[in-house]
């Protein structure tokens, strides 16, 4: 019977290369049973690469990894599942046409004789999201659930495996601030039945809310490992980056000219009511708001990915056509959007390709073919300019960290010139180090002139880096605050009640 506060896993010196990259340089990683444990560290650090070790997607090349006193079988999925290692990923993966408890029973059904006992997977499935502390109902399908009640799902079939060590890749990414919350009381619930929780997440705040120890890691290897109450932000934040960090949100003072973007009565009834704005050069306004509030729906009808149905968008005065990003994109908009494996990248094509998509038409020899000359000397412009790191210009965009991803997408658009950038949720997912190299390029973009409309889930960066905040609520604008107004206070107000001050 595991106790509070047993050893469960210890992972010493451990390393791992991938050709000539050195993912693992001698890491070291303890977790104890009845704790929730943080592992920290930029993009590229090597926490991802910790997990999957654990995870049986990867072997270890040195170094030693225990489970009490047992050594750890590496290499197999299925037995580090036997071993009582389960990962609960970002993206869960439901049979979305099943039932819950079809769901958490897959592949192990319960037998009574000859037949599936669907009875008592139902009452199990019931008790385990009982324990979990959260009211599903076993016999619905998985289709329509949220993310969140996805993840419990995933918990729960975890635990029917016996689970002592559960694996959290960003759990938080996706989830809205009372999704947030509800995961926060899951995991507390498996802390108190002894289980390990270990979970990769770049919201600082939320590591320090719920965390018992935090082990932070840079460049393939351990820096520190912490009971929280013995470290704060700011001593995390130059662990992982191995500087103080000392302007995360590095806006400066620019000067705002005549309206750029103006957009007036604009509705989608599905989406969105009634919204106008205006955001000028050399400006940076916020869209703020709650997950489903309806504001990247906003930006993608903007750039005509989406159609509204009443209203208008002006370009310099002058309407914007509905429903083109051609149209859009010929007058000088550019959209990074929140999704950039699935919406910003070809991810098998070479980081090159890339960045030179939507500048084709100035890079073609005599008209026609591509000038791959241009081409990386486009590349190797905005690789100095955002820092990108990569192996050579031609590797997939895949195999780069995921703030490198990031900085990809960015420079796509950022060679466009555009008069206007649309960049939605901009640092969602990437380490607090290149979160300070993606602000300072918002910040340099609009220092150019650039009109620029951020969406974003996090606040603090919605109160660092903007000039007006529009805060939309259930798909309408519900307030419209100056930099000198906006606080945490004000605008969550806002975004919850649809009152300022409320």
């Amino acid at each position: 019977m595991v106790q509070k506060g047993d050893l469960l896993l210890q992972m010493k010196g451990v390393q791992k290369r991938f050709g000539g990259a050195i993912a693992l340089r001698g890491a070291d990683l303890s977790i104890r049973a009845g704790e929730i444990h943080a592992l920290l560290g930029e993009n590229g650090a090597g926490k991802s690469t910790m997990l999957k070790i654990l995870a049986g997607v990867h072997v270890n090349d040195g170094g030693t990894i225990t489970l009490g006193s047992k050594v750890f079988t590496t290499g197999s999925p299925q037995a580090s599942i036997e071993q009582g290692i389960a990962v609960i990923y970002q993206e869960p993966s439901l049979f979305l046409d099943l039932s819950l408890a079809e769901n958490v029973f897959i592949g192990r059904q319960p037998m009574k004789g000859a037949a599936i006992d669907w009875e008592f997977a139902q009452s199990e499935a019931a008790r385990l999201f009982a324990e979990l502390g959260v009211q599903l109902d076993p016999k619905r399908q998985a289709r329509g659930l949220s993310i969140a009640d996805q993840q419990v799902v995933e918990i729960a079939k975890a635990l029917s495996m016996n689970a002592n060590i559960i694996l959290m890749d960003e759990p938080t990414a996706a989830l809205s601030a009372s999704e947030v919350e509800r995961l926060m009381t899951v995991m507390k619930s498996l802390k108190e039945a002894n289980k390990a929780v270990i979970f990769v997440s770049h919201r600082l705040d939320e590591v320090l809310a719920i965390s018992d120890y935090i082990t932070v890691m840079r460049d393939g290897a351990t820096v520190s490992e912490n009971p929280v109450g013995a470290t704060d932000l700011q001593k995390i934040i130059k662990e992982m980056v191995g500087r103080e960090l000392t302007e995360l949100f590095p806006k400066t003072e620019h000067k705002i000219g005549e309206i750029v973007l103006e957009v007036t009565g604009m509705s989608n009834p599905a989406y969105f009511r009634d919204i106008s704005f205006s955001v000028r050069k050399g400006e940076i306004v916020a869209l703020a708001g709650l997950v489903g509030s309806g504001r990247s729906e906003v930006a993608r009808a903007i750039f005509g990915i989406d159609k509204y149905e009443t209203g208008s968008v002006k370009i310099k005065g002058v309407e914007l056509e509905k429903g083109s990003p051609i149209a859009a994109m010929a007058k000088k908009i550019a959209l990074v959007p929140e999704d950039r494996r699935q919406q910003g990248l070809f991810m098998i094509a070479g980081v090159d390709r890339n960045i030179a998509m939507e500048s084709f038409d100035r890079l073609k020899k005599a008209r026609v073919f591509l000038n791959f000359k241009k081409e990386r000397a486009l590349t190797e412009t905005w690789r100095e300019k955002l820092s990108i790191k990569y192996a050579g210009p031609s590797n997939p965009v895949d195999s780069l960290s995921g703030g490198n991803q990031q900085k990809v997408v960015l420079a796509k658009w950022l060679a466009t010139d555009p008069d206007i950038l649309i960049v939605d949720e901009p640092t969602r997912g990437i380490d607090v180090g290149t979160k300070a190299e993606v602000h300072k390029l918002i910040d340099t973009a609009a220092g150019e002139g650039k009109a620029v409309l951020m969406i974003s889930s996090e606040l603090p960066e919605v109160l660092g880096m903007a000039d007006r905040i529009i805060v939309m609520r259930e798909g309408r604008k519900v307030a419209e605050l100056s930099r000198a107004e906006a606080t945490q206070e004000n605008v969550i107000a806002a975004a919850t009640t649809g009152k300022v001050g409320a």
